[in-house]
């Protein structure tokens, strides 16, 4: 058996290379087709295998079957005479109808349509998928809306409008399952810590008992044409005890992990990031009591433009084309062109960094500008004729070419790094000494308050504060934020807001503390 397995898997193998190489990455990008590795998928099964009741008949579902790489995993792992029935879904007959060809009279059943459209029979007890990771917007309203009825009235789930297209596959297969069935997911990561995760959150603890959930070293990405970090997710179709505890592993593999530590549910339920875990969780028990950046700085993300090609310019382009400087503020470049993390200014408030960009921003209306500048209205208006005023951003301002408020700011913080970073930092923060503002490559970090008080009184502290940021441990700020495939992590601002900071409230006299730090030992 193990023998004529691999042969076909062999051939499932070559079939699915040969089928990915006539569709462009953006295709399958955009219907969510990511191939699942065969050691990755065997190992899921052998898992399956520990955890299902022992001799149990097997009925088993794949929702989006593709050329079957669990189906073979499952045939590899378990004997013939323990599999009673198999069913598989495909979308798309590209990869359905050669996979059908491959796998007649296997007992194998494919059907090619729509799973989210199937009518569900509960008879399965072990359903292994790796759902089409289908963003968001990549899904018309209509079909958004059709889904979030169906997933809850499959699962009570009540999916975002910002949800990929996997959540409702795992609500909507929540019909298909047997009382005390199995389910193993294999599913981006990121539902551990957005706020669309929410509701598959509430569904693993209050619908289902989690089991395990295996978070993949994102430096390993599991799949090469997909940017995504990866996660198991394992649950049995039952309630769950009160005090039932969930596994958590993170790196290695499935079936040999590097960490692992049991959760109770009671903790999840409390707990908006997920992915604190497998690490210890004592810092979370104290994060109401730590100061947090969010105590010292109002932090806002940098300007979107809606096309920097043209609101931004070098001081090149705006003298070439005889633009009015007035009408225009510095910003800083992109973080790749700021080698140090501190940015000197000239006598005017320039930034002193070798490529000086501008912001066109100007707050009069344009039959102002037609009198005053004529040159600034002509570029007004080619940049009409490219159809820029009817784009989102630019339609929903007062004046479609005047900029979001943001001054600039003493502090900024990247807002995008890798875990694997040469200097072991992923997130850099910049002292702005400069009347520069920032795009939204960056996170600006205004001093509240109390912390503007204290500045004034001490200037020099300002540059103590950015020292200590520079400072603060790198699994600190990775701990807050959220981590895609390859490494790469990124913080939004109330992430950035809710990193704990204590060596910043040791700078500040108490007197001038927050009042929930005051008390706190310097």
């Amino acid at each position: 058996m193990h023998e004529s397995m691999n042969i076909i898997e062999q051939k499932r193998i070559e079939l699915q290379a040969k089928l990915d190489r006539n569709k462009t990455p953006a295709e399958r990008n955009r219907l969510g087709q990511f191939a699942t590795p065969t050691t990755l998928a065997q190992d899921i099964l052998r898992f399956a295998a520990r955890i299902l009741p022992p001799d149990e008949k097997i009925h088993f579902l794949d929702p989006a079957v593709g050329t079957g790489s669990f189906f073979s995993a499952l045939r590899t792992v378990f004997p013939p005479t323990r599999i009673a029935e198999a069913l598989g879904f495909e979308i798309d007959p590209y990869y359905g109808t050669p996979t059908a060809d491959l796998w007649k009279n296997s007992g194998l059943t494919l059907k090619l349509t729509d799973f989210t459209n199937a009518v569900p029979s509960p008879r399965y007890n072990l359903v292994i998928c790796n759902p089409p990771y289908v963003r968001h917007h990549h899904l018309a309203n209509g079909d958004k809306f059709r889904l979030q009825i169906h997933t809850r009235q499959a699962s009570g789930m009540k999916i975002s409008g910002l949800a990929g297209l996997y959540c409702h596959f795992i609500g909507l297969s929540h019909a298909w399952m047997t009382e005390g069935g199995i389910a193993g997911w294999l599913i981006p990561s990121e539902f551990m810590d957005v706020n669309y995760g929410q509701a598959v959150k509430r569904y693993l603890t209050d619908s289902v008992t989690l089991l395990h959930i295996h978070r993949f070293d994102p430096n390993d990405v599991q799949f090469s044409d997909a940017l995504v970090s990866s996660a198991i997710v394992w649950f049995r179709n039952s309630p769950p005890a009160m005090d039932h505890k969930a596994n958590f592993t993170f790196g290695g593999t499935l079936l040999e992990s590097k960490l692992a530590r049991e959760v109770s549910v009671r903790a999840l339920a409390h707990e908006p990031k997920w992915s604190r875990f497998p690490a210890s969780d004592a810092r979370a028990k104290v994060r109401t009591a730590m100061p947090v950046l969010g105590d010292f700085f109002r932090i806002k993300r940098g300007l979107a433009t809606g096309d920097n090609s043209y609101f931004i310019l070098s001081e090149a382009e705006i003298k070439e084309r005889g633009l009015p400087m007035e009408a225009f503020h510095p910003i800083l470049p992109s973080p790749r062109y700021l080698p140090l993390n501190e940015v000197e200014a000239d006598h005017l408030g320039n930034p002193l960094v070798e490529r000086r960009l501008y912001l066109l921003d100007i707050k009069f209306s344009e039959h102002e500008i037609e009198r005053r500048f004529p040159v600034l209205h002509a570029y007004l208006e080619e940049g009409k004729s490219r159809g820029l005023h009817e784009r989102y951003l630019c339609r929903h301002r007062s004046l479609w070419y005047l900029q979001e408020n943001r001054p600039p700011a003493s502090i900024v913080c990247t807002y995008l790094g890798r875990g694997n970073a040469k200097n072991g930092r992923p997130f850099r923060f910049i002292l702005n000494h400069s009347r520069a503002t920032v795009a939204n490559v960056y996170l600006a970090m205004y001093p509240t308050p109390v912390l503007a008080r204290a500045v004034a009184r001490d200037p020099g502290l300002i540059r103590r504060i950015w020292q200590a940021l520079n400072e603060i441990k790198p699994e600190h700020l990775l701990g807050e934020g959220r981590v895609y495939g390859g490494g790469l992590h990124k913080l939004e601002p109330k992430e950035l807001a809710n990193v704990p900071v204590p060596e910043i409230a040791a700078l500040i006299p108490q007197e001038e503390r927050p009042l929930k730090q005051a008390n706190l030992p310097d």
